[in-house]
C-alpha cells in the first residue's frame, strides 16, 4: 500500500492507495506543534480504519507547504515505516515543463494538481484550486505549466476584514438572498461572498483572453463544490485530484 500525504497551511490530506484504488482518505487539522509520535498514532489509526497495517505500506509520497511538519512527517516514516519516503519538490521527476522565471518557487501543492490535471484531461487548462488561499495554475494543450495566480481565499478575506475594521463583527460565512444588503451582515456577507464568487469568474475570463485559448476549468479543494454551485465556469470538480498527482508522481519516480 502507499500513504499519500498533502499538507497544506490549513488542513493535511492523508490518503491510503491499494494499488490503484484510493481505499480511503483523512482530512486533519495542520498543525506546527504534532510531534511525529502523534503522527504515528494517527497512521496507525488511519491504518486500522481500512483493515491493514504498516507492513503493507511500502512507500509513501509527500506535498507539504509547512516546512515544520515536513520534518515530523519525514521523522514518523523512519521511525514507523523504516524507509524515507519520497517529497515533492526540486529534483524530483514531474513529467511537466515548468516555464516560470524560477522553477523552484512553484508551490508543491500547485505542481502535484497540474500533474494529476493533465494526465486526467490532457487537455489546455487552468487549474483553481480553493484553499486556505486560492490558486490559478495554467497548462498548456503540450502539458507545460505556464503559470498562474494566487488570491486570498474566502476565509483569509473574511478573517481580514473582521481584523482590521474595528466595528464590524464576525458573521456567518453563507450566500445572502440579494447583493444588496439592508443591514452590516448582509452587507459583509453579500461583500465576501458575491466578491469572491466575482474574483473567480474575473480572473477564469480574464486568464483565457491572455492565453487566448477557451480553457477546461478544473476546481479542486474545500470550497469547490460550493463556489461550482454558483457560477458556471467551472467544468468539472475532483475534490482526491491532489492525492491522484500524488498517487501518479509516486510511481512516476519509483
Amino acid at each position: 500500500m502507499l500513504v499519500v500525504v498533502d499538507v497544506g497551511n490549513t488542513h493535511t490530506v492523508l490518503g491510503l492507495y491499494r494499488r490503484d484504488d484510493l481505499l480511503d482518505h483523512w482530512r486533519v487539522s495542520t498543525s506546527t506543534v504534532r510531534t511525529r509520535d502523534e503522527y504515528i498514532i494517527l497512521i496507525q489509526e488511519f491504518l486500522r480504519s481500512v483493515g491493514g497495517g504498516r507492513s503493507e505500506v511500502n512507500g509513501m509520497i509527500i506535498s507539504c507547504v509547512v516546512p515544520s511538519v515536513l520534518d515530523e512527517l519525514l521523522g514518523l516514516a523512519g521511525k514507523y515505516f523504516h524507509f524515507r519516503p519520497l517529497v515533492v519538490g526540486p529534483g524530483i521527476k514531474t513529467g511537466l515543463p515548468i516555464l516560470l522565471d524560477n522553477p523552484r518557487e512553484v508551490g508543491a501543492d500547485r505542481i502535484v494538481n497540474a500533474v494529476a490535471a493533465y494526465q486526467i484531461y490532457k487537455k489546455a487548462m487552468v487549474i483553481i484550486d480553493f484553499g486556505t488561499a486560492t490558486t490559478f495554475d495554467c497548462v498548456s494543450e503540450r502539458g507545460e505549466y505556464l503559470g498562474g495566480v494566487i488570491a486570498p481565499g474566502m476565509n483569509i478575506s473574511m478573517e481580514a476584514l473582521c481584523s482590521r475594521a474595528s466595528k464590524l463583527p464576525r458573521v456567518e460565512l453563507r450566500r445572502p438572498k440579494d447583493v444588496v444588503g439592508k443591514n452590516t451582515v448582509h452587507c459583509m456577507q453579500s461583500g465576501i461572498v458575491y466578491g469572491y464568487l466575482s474574483l473567480v469568474e474575473g480572473l477564469v475570463t480574464r486568464i483565457k483572453t491572455e492565453l487566448e485559448k477557451d480553457l477546461l476549468v478544473v476546481a479542486t479543494g474545500g470550497l469547490a463544490k460550493v463556489v461550482e454551485r454558483e457560477i458556471d465556469i467551472i467544468d468539472d470538480v475532483d475534490e482526491f485530484l491532489t492525492l491522484k498527482g500524488l498517487k501518479y508522481l509516486y510511481d512516476l519516480n519509483s
